[in-house]
């Protein structure tokens, strides 16, 4: 074996370097398998955490499986010393207590409360509750649809107007004449003529809330539902006033009465029958309005008509060739068309089109545009349209 007196200096200068190098390495490698362990770590630590807020979770969704449910009932009487009369599913009335911490203002007959089971004493009181076909209605706020948004009826506008929104916006005016304004209007006439949106436009004019409902979701399978359904949406538009309560297709529960013993006539005869009480009961000068539309005007009951309900009625027919150039006109002031159409031309060939079908063309004439990688439309798309729509009202 060598000594170390063998090597020269240069030779022990490269002994050392070569050990350093190996010595770096060695480290290098012990420093990657540090790293790599404490990233373990890491993710094992984040999984812990997880894995703890799961448990936790968990914990509390047994807890609440164990604890007491609460009884659901409904408030019928309130009375003094912190007592209220209460009924619950299966019939019967009792007398509970409810604590300081429910204010009694909110006790109000109608309104659901949760009952301890024990001592049956109001634990919580929730909101009334509302008939899921009136929730389901179509109620809007406030419309966006105004009056510059319907072409071509403007004898219409005006007749609404005096009989709807007049009464809204200045009742003392028939007042001071001393009449009552008449209290509800029937809008009639084919399907897409701009019924819907005469009545949109007026609750937009007044600020009103728009509630719209189909005369057939009236009717329902079970004894007396539909008579109730009239109530709860004349009471809605009550709560929601100034309000406009619209009334689609009425002729589905407004049909002339025959002696059928069949139970869904008899029902359907208790729902008019209702809504009939309802006009009668209804103050014409307040801040609700009452409109109804129908394509069989020649099929409804003469008691739905007759003064003091349906005061007046409004014919809303096909657009006349004027009217048709003026609905065009509207449906295209926000497309890109060539400068180059006639739209007094067009509206010539579209005779015996609506409202809606005259909106479907202008749909229609964009489509085709699109289709032919244009960024405007011309004449031709808007003659293809017409064929096409056409076409489809012959085949339906």
């Amino acid at each position: 074996m060598e000594s170390v007196d063998d090597f020269t200096k240069e030779e022990l200068l490269e002994t050392i370097e070569l050990l350093k190098d190996e010595n770096e390495k060695t480290v290098d490698e012990l420093m990657e398998k540090l790293r790599s362990i404490e990233g373990e770590q890491f993710k094992t630590s984040i999984s812990n955490r997880q894995m703890e807020g799961k448990i936790r979770e968990l914990k509390g969704e047994i807890n609440s499986f164990k604890k007491t449910p609460l009884i659901l009932a409904t408030v019928t009487e309130v009375f003094d010393d912190k007592q209220v009369g209460i009924q619950g599913a299966v019939g019967h009335e009792f007398l509970v207590t409810y604590p300081g911490s429910i204010k009694k203002e909110s006790l109000v007959p109608g309104a659901r409360v949760a009952l301890n089971q024990k001592n049956l004493g109001v634990v919580r009181v929730f909101p009334p509750k509302k008939d899921r076909n009136v929730a389901a209605m179509e109620i809007d706020e406030k419309p966006e649809t105004t009056y510059d948004d319907i072409g071509g009826l403007d004898p219409q506008i005006t007749e609404v107007k005096e009989t709807v929104e007049l009464p809204i916006k200045n009742p003392e005016i028939f007042k001071e004449i001393g009449i009552d304004p008449p209290k509800g209007i029937l809008l009639y006439g084919p399907p897409g003529t701009g019924k819907t949106l005469l009545a949109k436009a007026v609750a937009n004019e007044t600020n009103a809330t728009f509630i719209k409902i189909v005369a057939s979701e009236f009717v329902n399978k079970y004894l007396g539902e539909g008579s109730r359904i009239v109530r709860d949406v004349f009471e809605l538009a009550k709560e929601k006033s100034p309000a406009i309560i619209f009334i689609d297709e009425i002729d589905a529960i407004g049909t002339k009465r025959v002696g059928s013993s069949e139970g869904a006539d008899r029902e359907v005869q208790r729902t008019l029958m209702q809504l009939l009480a309802e006009l009668d009961g209804f103050e014409s000068r307040g801040d609700v309005g009452i409109v109804a539309a129908t394509n069989r005007p020649d099929i409804l009951d003469e008691a739905l008509l007759r003064p003091g309900r349906f005061d007046r009625a409004i014919a809303v027919p096909n657009p006349v060739k004027e009217s048709r150039q003026k609905i065009l006109e509207i449906h295209t002031a926000k497309m890109k068309i060539d400068e180059d159409i006639d739209f007094d031309e067009i509206s010539e060939v579209t005779e015996g089109l609506s409202g809606a079908d005259l909106k479907a063309v202008c749909t229609e004439a964009g489509m085709f545009a699109i289709r032919a990688e244009r960024k405007q439309v011309i004449a031709k798309d808007f003659l293809d349209a017409i064929d096409k729509i056409m076409s489809d009202i012959k085949i339906s």
